[in-house]
């Protein structure tokens, strides 16, 4: 793997840097990995063995199991074992779906940490994941909310490669969020400041997906999103994800009938309901874009279309952006 987390093709807004974060290894930033379980075994080692693998260090793993009935817990307590005291830790999910039990992780009281890592039980980590991401966020100041996240290998259920995640080139920010999430949670990493908006929001919010509702949340209040058109996992493909990849035109059409059905009208019904809860935190331009397009979503089609062109809102790609003009005229917004 090649490349910068800050390559010529990462995208994010224009904000303070530290002078000097370049940290020896024994001071390093602690980074937890949340890992989400559910009758994982048949994928769980590999993945295990890639968090082993890191080129970064100062990590500590939280698995929630979120009720497994195969041998995945055994396969964590193993894990754990062959690690050093502390460093593995396994809990009981709240087993309400994977979304609820991300969210469940990253807002719990007791948990403390510099960076938070979003990580699914079926993937494989790139040796140099963390040591990028990390390296991507410790250039954005403190106090500022920041999240990285990045395209990804796409493999099949025997580890073979069979493309990659799209890449996008515009800029990630709350106008393209509220439309469109761009990299999947098995990539992100985060900082303190971005999980004090998570926790500010609540672990109960009900939103279609982690990842998504994670960009919304650190667009919308002015945080920094870094965005890696470099992979950094190689995210697989079978018959049993949650959500897969979006590559090709098989998925176009599907997320087009998902349009039609109104599937896409009820993620964004969830996800205004939600940021609703966000508002006194945004910032103010996005607060105006938010009630903009929340109030846009209720109007007949002219004035629909009047105040959505006021909002800018758009997505990634020119196709995207026909899908979106075509969910404005039909109401499916």
């Amino acid at each position: 793997m090649s490349g910068s987390a800050l390559s010529p093709h990462v995208q994010g807004g224009f904000l303070p840097t530290r002078k000097s974060r370049r940290l020896p290894p024994a001071t390093s930033p602690a980074v937890t990995i949340l890992l989400c379980t559910l009758n994982g075994e048949r994928f769980l080692a590999q993945q295990l063995a890639s968090l082993e693998g890191q080129t970064f260090k100062n990590w500590k793993l939280i698995a929630s199991d979120d009720g497994s009935r195969d041998g995945t817990k055994s396969i964590l307590r193993a894990f754990q074992e062959s690690c050093q005291p502390g460093k593995v830790e396994i809990i009981d999910g709240p087993r309400r779906g994977v979304t609820a039990n991300f969210l469940f992780q990253a807002c719990a009281e007791n948990l403390v940490g510099e960076y938070y890592a979003f990580c699914d039980q079926d993937d494989v980590w790139d040796a140099d994941k963390l040591a990028r991401a990390i390296d991507a966020l410790e250039r954005t100041d403190l106090s500022i909310p920041a999240l990285y996240g990045s395209r990804t290998r796409l493999i099949d259920e025997s580890g073979s490669e069979i493309g990659f995640s799209p890449l996008y080139h515009r800029r990630p920010e709350f106008r393209s969020a509220l439309v469109q999430s761009i990299a999947g949670g098995n990539t992100m990493v985060f900082n303190q400041k971005a999980r004090e908006l998570l926790v500010f929001c609540g672990a109960d919010v009900d939103v279609p997906s982690h990842d998504w509702w994670l960009y919304q949340v650190i667009s919308a209040c002015g945080g920094q999103v870094h965005y890696d058109a470099n992979p950094s996992v190689r995210y697989r493909q079978h018959g049993h994800n949650v959500i897969g990849s979006n590559m090709g035109w098989t998925a176009s059409m599907h997320r087009l009938h998902m349009v039609r059905q109104g599937r896409f009208r009820h993620w964004e019904d969830l996800n205004v309901a939600a940021l609703a809860r966000l508002r006194p935190r945004m910032s103010a331009e996005n607060r105006r874009i938010f009630e903009l397009f929340r109030k846009a979503r209720h109007e007949p089609l002219l004035r629909r279309a009047t105040i959505f062109a006021q909002t800018g809102v758009y997505r990634q790609t020119t196709l995207g952006n026909l899908g979106l003009v075509a969910a404005m005229v039909l109401n499916k917004i």
